[in-house]
């Protein structure tokens, strides 16, 4: 996620000026022999009781002969490596560290909330509805608890104390539900979540397929990959997939990809058989032969620009429900309606829409139908600059059933990293709505990793990451997944890279920028796509003779420190066909 700033900066060392990137958090390009100033509070906001005393320890390189000065509200209060603050009275406290050697000043600030009480706050990824096990399985929990330093901690199963321990592993040999309650307490208060756990033989397990639709669109000669978003808790399934009486693939992978030879309508019937379960759906599948007769050709009052914002649902991320007008107030977004006008108002005015973490997505529309000209035929905006790529995997529609709704088959931009062994297809990430404001946001993911996307209070002080319009207390996306390239170029958590990928995603500094320049003031980037690049759900190539709907996918699940998630940010649809045409 790049922090966005309301100005640059420029100093100037030895005579050479040294540009700060309008993101990144003033992050300014320094020479080797500068001094390099770390604090391990990630988004430089501390907390400290009301009497009690911070020690603050920053770590800093390049300070050999060099000379320290901590100011408070602008007055000198220490000249020492390392600096003891208290106070006796609640509130905001500036600090300011300099740090002075032979080459250069290098200064941080720190903000540090001295409040009348800390209670602990917890953070744990827990469905509200409980959690089922497998009698025999262990599960872990790793809370993140906030103010835990002077913490105690208490598992109960069942009222009887199992452990005083921040992390607990529940293991159960016998069938049963249980209550289990995890609190925290220090002398401020105390909290706690109470879940329950089922704990169930294999044929109890409640198992269940999800489809992300039951009505299917498909054009003649192109594939469409039939198959569920997720199938739990089935032990050995086999797929059996019908049209009528014919059986037309059986397999343990529930995938089936039909190619219809003629258009119709057509029904498919799949049945799953397992040990302990039995299931069966009926699938309908559309197909429609006019792919020319739909096309809606470029007029001379058509828009180069998306006309329409269809969907925006972001990932949690820094930038979620801070959502601001023109003249800098702030829009309450609490429908999805409002969020996709929200969205296309931004882009009309060349702001950026950010998309959170991992799945976070926006789908677009023309009022036109783009053309596969052969070379690249979409202009996607975004702010990535050299060392800085937050790459979103982009998708494309064409409108095969002419209904003007982006609800027919979503095909896949083949990017430079589309064959690589670290690509994760049919990912999904859960994300969990906090139990309280000022805290991070917990997921689990579908391969059994959890994490969080933490809450940056320094730059963006909203009380929730969460999106405001959804109602669940949590909601699930999906998509495909880069293996990031974020890494710690400092080595002690200053300066942060997201490292760029060659070609193929929105918001990357990639070569299809068709541009030299290094965009080193985070200006609006260009990237460009190919409609020619779609594939369908098993990677083979479609040809499609335009598309008219687009969404892009923030396609990483990564942090980098102090700058928080990695999050794709878009500023405009473009149809750069249009653009080409253009003397």
């Amino acid at each position: 996620m790049k922090q966005h700033c309301s100005f640059c900066v420029a100093i100037a060392v030895a005579g050479i000026f040294l540009f700060g990137a309008c993101n990144k958090a003033d992050e300014i390009i320094v020479t080797d022999s500068s001094p390099v100033i770390t604090f391990d509070a990630e988004d430089h906001v501390y907390q400290v009781k009301v009497g009690r005393e911070l020690l603050l320890e920053p770590v800093v390189t390049n300070n050999e002969n060099a000379a320290y000065r901590w100011l408070l509200d602008g007055v000198t209060v220490g000249r020492e490596a390392t600096y003891r603050f208290s106070s006796d009275e609640s509130g905001e406290y500036y600090l300011t560290f300099e740090v002075t050697n032979p080459a250069s000043t290098a200064s941080e600030e720190v903000r540090i909330d001295v409040l009348d009480e800390l209670p602990p706050h917890i953070t744990l990824a827990v469905p509200e509805d409980g959690l089922s096990l497998l009698v025999g399985t262990a599960r872990t929990f790793r809370p993140v608890v906030a103010n835990s330093d002077d913490s105690s901690f208490r598992w109960t199963v069942d009222g009887s104390t199992v452990a005083d321990t921040k992390e607990y592993t529940f293991l159960s040999e016998s069938i049963g539900e249980f209550a289990v309650e995890f609190r925290a307490a220090n002398e401020d208060g105390q909290e706690c979540i109470r879940f329950t756990i089922k704990v169930l033989d294999a044929g109890d397990m409640p198992f269940s397929w999800e489809w992300e639709k039951d009505l299917f669109i498909a054009t003649v000669g192109r594939t469409v990959v039939l198959e569920p978003v997720s199938v739990t808790n089935v032990f050995d399934p086999v797929y059996s997939w019908y049209m009528g009486e014919v059986l037309l693939q059986q397999d343990t992978d529930p995938a089936y990809s039909f190619t219809p030879d003629a258009a119709g309508i057509y029904i498919l019937t799949v049945e799953l058989d397992s040990q302990y379960a039995a299931m069966s759906k009926k699938i309908t599948v559309e197909v429609f032969d006019n792919e020319d007769e739909n096309l809606r050709a470029v007029t001379a009052g058509s828009s180069a620009d998306a006309v329409k914002v269809w969907e925006f649902l972001p990932a949690p991320g820094q930038f979620v429900n801070e959502y601001k007008r023109a003249d800098g107030s702030y829009i309450e977004i609490t429908t999805p309606e409002q969020a996709c006008a929200y969205a296309l108002d931004e882009m009309n005015n060349r702001r950026y829409v950010s998309l959170g973490a991992f799945g976070g997505y926006i789908v677009v529309g023309f009022d036109h139908s783009v053309v596969n000209d052969g070379g690249y035929n979409i202009q996607i905006l975004g702010n990535a600059f050299d060392g800085s790529s937050e790459p979103g995997i982009v998708w494309v529609m064409q409108d095969e059933n002419g209904d003007g709704l982006p609800n027919d088959t979503w095909y896949e931009l083949k990017g430079s990293e589309y064959d690589s062994p670290e690509m994760i297809y049919n990912y999904a990430v859960t994300y969990y709505r906090p139990s309280a404001p000022g805290m991070d946001v917990a997921w689990t993911d579908n391969l059994g990793n959890e994490g969080t996307v933490d809450y940056l209070k320094a730059y963006h002080p909203q009380n929730y990451y969460y999106p405001g319009w959804v109602q669940s207390g949590s909601y699930t996306l999906r998509g495909t997944r880069l293996q990031d390239k974020t890494y710690d170029r400092s080595g002690n958590g200053s300066y942060w890279v997201n490292g760029n990928f060659d070609w193929g995603y929105a918001d990357n500094y990639g070569s299809d920028r068709l541009a030299d320049d290094g965009n080193a003031e985070a200006g609006v980037s260009r990237n460009h796509f190919r409609i020619g690049d779609a594939v369908d759900r098993n990677g083979n190539p479609v040809h499609l003779k335009y598309i008219d709907f687009v969404k892009v996918q923030t396609a990483v699940q990564a942090k980098a420190g102090w700058l928080g998630e990695n999050s794709t940010e878009v500023t405009g649809f473009r149809d750069y066909n249009m653009l080409k045409a253009t003397p």
